[in-house]
């Protein structure tokens, strides 16, 4: 049994949506790579088109584009993903996941690239409405 969660945002509307794939959902996200554009039909959406921007896998190492494959691997970074501080001319062997889905990957960030899927539309008008509540009467 394989669940992948979704996080899905939307840059333009300064929102985001979190899902959860599971089964035959989450196996049609298996051999995408960050960067790739994947449509919403393939997800269990209305429609639109996304684009994979990062995730990790089961055990919290963070994908990283730039590190081909599946699995995890141990690389010597300077900066990005995967590392905190550093200082200048400082490089550090870290473990890090892949930048392809697979049966591991636990959580997948992705970005709207052109909206079709009404995800948006009806998580506004709700939180929206209740928000606006909240605040009036902490004020």
């Amino acid at each position: 049994m394989v669940d992948i969660n979704l996080n899905i945002a939307h840059p333009e509307k300064n929102e985001s949506a979190n899902e959860v794939l599971e089964d035959e959902e989450a196996e049609s996200l298996f051999d995408y790579k960050l960067g790739e554009e994947v449509d919403g039909e393939t997800l269990g959406l209305d429609g639109g088109v996304f684009e994979i921007t990062g995730g990790s896998d089961r055990a919290g190492f963070p994908m990283r584009k730039d590190t081909p494959g599946i699995g995890r691997h141990k690389v010597l970074i300077k900066s990005g993903t995967g590392l905190r501080q550093n200082r200048e001319g400082r490089r550090v062997r870290r473990t890090v996941a892949g930048n392809t889905i697979y049966e591991e990957t636990a959580q997948v960030n992705l970005k709207v690239v052109d909206e079709g899927s009404g995800l948006f539309e009806e998580d506004e008008t709700g939180e929206d409405d209740a928000g606006d509540e909240s605040d009036e009467s902490e004020a």
